[in-house]
């Protein structure tokens, strides 16, 4: 596109489109995402979203539950990676009093809470090796206990899963149980990464330029043709995140009606050309990779679930790299 983009104008063509509420695109490759999540909405179907981090995978979950027969019920979502492997069996099917030192009253689960409901499982591929069993038997014969109750507890729920993971890999890893990705891979969708829908970023560019200028109480009415030639030629490793990070970063920066977007507003990648874009050095590639990572994390480095365990390196090591690439985990997590 070599205009600039009319921001009033691309709103009107979205608020007319029949794409589902705040997911904003045209493209074939997200049509055939939306039609997927039409045919398998109305069914209790487990489903399966699979995509790289950023792509909008809890969005699609949420489009899932809206249209379903249990829309009027909870949608409780838990991120497996966001809550430590000790806790994280308590945090799912719930516990008694007593059940281990701490548990000081009985709690309720999530699973418990979602009843009648839907629940949304996001990184199920953290969800640890000792727990896979009792999600299992959950699928399996629609029960579960407490920990440290004898009681049996029915599941009246909808599971729906993501992961940016490859599971195929961690079953051959055996790291993730082969019976239970069967289980879970009863209809997956593949929800296609930025690179592959660029014809839906003006779309995106003018919808969350039109959120972000309410919010922050500025006049931005037109996204400059430069601007939007750098952005669709960026390859996006972050995704649909990584493009509104970097449009609220331009909007503050933005001083009047034009929106632009500068070499310095934090934008790996600028140029032109498609080309020059994928031509990052190796460096722009390692920290948009690690950035990636920290995002998924929300910021945490160490521990079981943290960024240097999924990047396969010491803390020490990541910790060095980060200060060299001058990436601040903590301005991660608050992005």
């Amino acid at each position: 596109m070599n205009q600039q983009i009319q921001i009033e104008r691309v709103n009107a063509k979205l608020a007319n489109s029949s794409v589902l509420p705040g997911i904003v695109g045209t493209s074939q490759a997200l049509v055939n995402v939306l039609q997927q999540v039409e045919l398998v909405a109305p069914t209790p179907t487990t489903v399966l979203i699979l995509g790289e981090t950023g792509t909008g995978k809890e969005l699609i979950s949420k489009a899932i539950h809206a249209r379903s027969p249990r829309a009027s019920a909870p949608l409780v979502k838990v991120n497996c990676s966001a809550i430590p492997s000790t806790l994280l069996e308590s945090e799912l099917f719930g516990h008694e009093k007593g059940a281990f030192t701490g548990a000081i009253s009985r709690r309720i689960g999530r699973f418990e809470q979602a009843e009648r409901g839907s629940i949304f499982l996001d990184e199920i591929g953290e969800l640890p090796l000792e727990v896979q069993p009792k999600l299992l038997r959950l699928l399996q014969e629609r029960e579960y206990q407490r920990l440290g109750s004898n009681h049996t507890e029915e599941a009246d729920i909808r599971l729906i899963v993501a992961t940016h993971r490859d599971l195929h890999d961690m079953c051959r890893a055996a790291t993730f149980r082969t019976d239970l990705f069967y289980r879970l891979n009863v209809f997956p969708i593949r929800i296609p990464p930025l690179r592959d829908r660029r014809e839906d970023i003006p779309l995106l560019v003018a919808h969350f330029v039109s959120r972000l200028a309410r919010r922050m109480g500025k006049d931005v009415r037109t996204v400059s043709s430069v601007a939007l030639r750098t952005l669709q030629a960026h390859d996006w490793p972050g995704n649909v995140r990584e493009l509104e990070n970097v449009l609220e970063r331009a909007v503050i920066r933005c001083t009047g009606s034009e929106l632009e977007v500068n070499c310095d507003s934090g934008f790996e990648g600028y140029g032109a050309s498609p080309s020059r874009a994928r031509d990052q050095s190796f460096e722009a590639a390692a920290r948009a990779h690690i950035v990636s990572v920290l995002q998924s994390t929300r910021g945490v480095v160490g521990g079981p679930n943290g960024a240097a365990v999924r990047l396969g390196l010491k803390r020490s090591t990541l910790n060095f790299k980060l200060k060299k690439l001058g990436i601040e985990p903590a301005a991660v997590r608050a992005g």
